[in-house]
């Protein structure tokens, strides 16, 4: 059986061993040349890797057309449309049907020009790269044309030929459905976290460094931009993308080398001090203009900041290097991201040891931010701090300041304001007073949207208002510190130890009207509850104007200036909704106004004399005075005037007193007899609806046109001279009368 067994096992490995077919020897794979289009399509994911690469790239192309203004829409964080717009020197006709073929560019033409390249880009491969994963569109325009062009663009090729079309100055390009063609990249980056935070902190980054390049970004259908910067200084740059939380805690850091031997190099930046306390590095470097990451340069600030502040706080950083040219390798890295420095632990070093140094200085003292507190507990805290048994807790002698210099320093302290002196209201009376703070916050902090107008005529009128500031009322206005009312129209205000009323009507007619050019085209909207027909609005207007409103004599003269006057603004509707935010439907109803102040509404019972000088006042043949008319317009209408009914404190409360009369004994008719009147009545609704519109007024004077003035009003010289601002007092020279008595 064992033997029977052997043999059928045997047997069956015989007939299995001849089944087991004898293997084909295999040649190596070939090597051969991918198509041309598959070649492309791999160099585009290389370099355009995410929707903020594809951002970075363009606004870099902005940058090197010398641009002023540059705005970013976005939507779907990117993929869906990504539209970059300058006002940079445009594209030329003959340059567009080359402009998206790889290797086609204009900032270098040998190999050895990359030792002097000064450009952002240089390869020639970044729009190249989106037409191979996008639909790109771009429309521009160059000095001295009449018209621009528009083209489209898909996988390196341009598809037609460029069409005339209306542009402004520069060029847009804008990118739709962008990797369209790569699934597997396309669900990743829908899967993941939004691409837009990445490219708002980008944005950011670019307006701190570019102080003199205005910046804007928001998403597709968004009313206001969540980046907006303007013209100015760079730590006003870092304050108004980063906040006053960060700007006031920084210090200003610099170091230098200019020895051949061993690094040439400058470097200035600022750095956050002591008191900034944050949960993550923030490190903005540019070496040359190029914003580039350098992990081992943060790494050694880092391990300052571990070593020398308490609780290893993490640093925020901004840092530009200016090395020569030849002495940095810009082409490493695909998305020119990193950057190869000669000498750079040399460089490192020198820049870690001066950050060592500034923060061990600055390391010796702590601010401490005062918080207003409840006026209603000031007394109580006063009599703490004067009492005997409360020394100081630092114990060192304070410097005493001289009578005669002891002013008002915070703007934000209620103790400065004549209300600290008047009676305070029961807190049932105070509510929603809770958040003044943070609205009063809010506001100091919030920066002006504002976009370079492409329109010469708008930036002549700005231009105007520059040269035309006074520096003297500019310091005044920035630095002064409201108290209170002084009557209907003038405020009290200090500066230093100067007192000086100011003509709040005037002040917020010239702040208006210059918001109105700064803010030219990108208005957001009041939306009226119940649309106001133009026609009736401007009758309105004429009887409120006519010295006898009663009459019938020229009613049909009203009427006729009132229908002209709402054709006129019927056949404006496109430019007044475009350019200033004021929309007239179809019917002739008037829609929408613009917001000129956030926070602020105008005076709805002027509406029919603004809509009347629409139509009268504007110079509609010449585009400037145009523009300026309207300006003007929209300035008077959002000034904040008195309101219209009497000012009930003091003298006015006497108009809101009625005549009521008591019924006779007999309860009959009313009877008439003098000793019958109660003249002590009031209209309690009146009164109480005028009580309203004046609280209303100061508050807005107080929480929003002053540090709205401080932010962007620049006082034209006329203002020194026409009584808008009227010294009333000097402190010091009381002082000195009050001692000689």
């Amino acid at each position: 059986m064992d033997t029977g067994v052997e043999w059928l096992t045997d047997t069956a490995q015989m007939e299995i061993e001849e089944t087991i077919p004898t293997p084909i020897p295999m040649e190596p794979p070939r090597i051969h040349r991918l198509d041309q289009a598959v070649v492309n399509r791999i160099a585009a994911g290389e370099v355009v890797q995410r929707p903020v690469s594809a951002v970075k790239e363009l606004v870099e192309n902005s940058l090197d057309a010398e641009s002023t203004s540059i705005s970013v829409v976005v939507k779907d964080g990117g993929l869906k449309l990504i539209q970059v717009s300058d006002d940079g020197h445009g594209i030329p006709y003959d340059d567009l049907p080359i402009l998206c073929e790889r290797h086609t560019t204009s900032k270098l033409s040998k190999f050895e020009d990359l030792q002097s390249i000064k450009s952002m880009g240089f390869r020639g491969e970044a729009l190249a790269s989106m037409t191979y994963v996008g639909h790109v569109t771009v429309t521009t325009i160059t000095k001295g044309q009449l018209h621009g062009y528009r083209a489209t663009y898909r996988d390196g090729i341009m598809e037609h030929e460029p069409k005339a079309c209306a542009a402004v100055k520069g060029t847009q390009i804008m990118i739709e459905n962008l990797f369209y063609n790569m699934s597997a990249r396309r669900k990743t980056l829908q899967n993941s976290a939004d691409d837009y935070p990445k490219i708002v902190d980008l944005i950011c980054r670019f307006a701190i460094h570019h102080s003199s390049v205005s910046f804007s970004c928001r998403k597709h259908g968004a009313a206001r931009p969540d980046v907006h910067s303007v013209v100015s200084s760079r730590l006003d740059a870092i304050r108004s993308v980063y906040g006053v939380s960060v700007a006031r805690n920084l210090i200003k850091i610099d170091a230098s080398d200019s020895d051949p031997s061993s690094s040439v190099f400058s470097m200035d930046g600022f750095i956050s001090n002591s008191n900034y306390i944050a949960k993550k590095t923030i490190m903005v470097l540019f070496i040359n203009d190029r914003l580039v990451e350098c992990g081992a340069l943060k790494r050694a600030i880092e391990i300052v900041y571990t070593a020398t502040l308490p609780k290893a706080s993490k640093p925020f950083i901004y840092m530009s290097i200016k090395l020569p040219t030849e002495h940095v390798d810009v082409n490493i890295h695909p998305t020119k991201r990193e950057v190869s420095l000669l000498n750079q632990e040399v460089i490192i070093e020198k820049i870690q040891s001066g950050i060592e140094s500034k923060l061990r200085s600055s390391n010796e003292s702590r601010t401490f931010h005062e918080q207003t507190v409840d006026p209603s507990l000031s007394g109580s805290m006063d009599m703490g701090k004067d009492s005997p048994n409360n020394p100081s807790s630092s114990g060192l002698k304070s410097q005493k300041v001289p009578v005669h210099k002891l002013v008002r320093t915070d703007s934000q302290d209620p103790a400065g304001r004549l209300h600290a002196y008047l009676q305070i209201k029961p807190s049932s009376q105070l509510q929603g007073s809770s958040c003044l703070t943070s609205v009063r916050s809010s506001i100091r902090q919030r920066r002006n949207p504002r976009e370079t107008a492409d329109l010469t005529s708008i930036q002549e009128l700005v231009k105007d208002i520059d040269s035309s500031c006074h520096s003297g009322l500019l310091d005044i206005v920035g630095h002064c510190t409201y108290i209170g009312m002084a009557d209907d129209v003038f405020a009290l205000l200090q500066h230093n130890t100067h007192l000086y009323l100011a003509n709040v009507v005037n002040l917020s007619k010239e702040l208006m009207y210059q918001q109105v050019l700064r803010r030219f085209a990108h208005f957001n909207a009041i939306q009226l509850s119940d649309p106001a027909p133009l026609q009736e609005l401007i009758i309105l207007a004429l009887k409120e104007e006519d010295l006898d409103p009663e009459g019938n004599e020229n009613v049909d003269l009203k009427e006729k200036i009132a229908e002209m006057n709402t054709e006129l603004l019927k056949q404006k509707t496109e430019m007044l909704e475009e350019y200033f935010g004021i929309c007239i439907e179809p019917n002739g109803n008037l829609s929408r106004i613009p917001v000129i102040l956030d926070q602020y509404t105008p005076d709805m019972d002027c509406v029919p004399e603004f809509v009347l000088c629409l139509g009268n006042d504007v110079d509609w043949d010449n585009e400037k005075n145009c523009f300026q008319t309207i300006a003007a317009s929209i300035g008077n209408f959002y000034a904040m005037h008195p309101p219209l009914l009497p000012n009930p404190s003091g003298n006015g409360l006497q108009c809101y007193k009625r005549r009521v009369l008591s019924r006779s004994p007999g309860g009959g008719n009313f009877s008439e007899t003098a000793e019958d009147v109660k003249e002590n009545e009031f209209d309690n609704e009146l009164l109480l609806e005028a009580e309203n519109a004046w609280a209303q007024r100061e508050w807005s004077i107080q929480h929003i046109l002053f540090p709205s003035m401080r932010l962007f009003l620049k006082p034209p010289t006329s203002m020194a001279t026409n009584g808008t601002f009227v010294q009333v007092a000097s402190l010091e020279k009381l002082y000195k009368i009050f001692e000689r008595c």
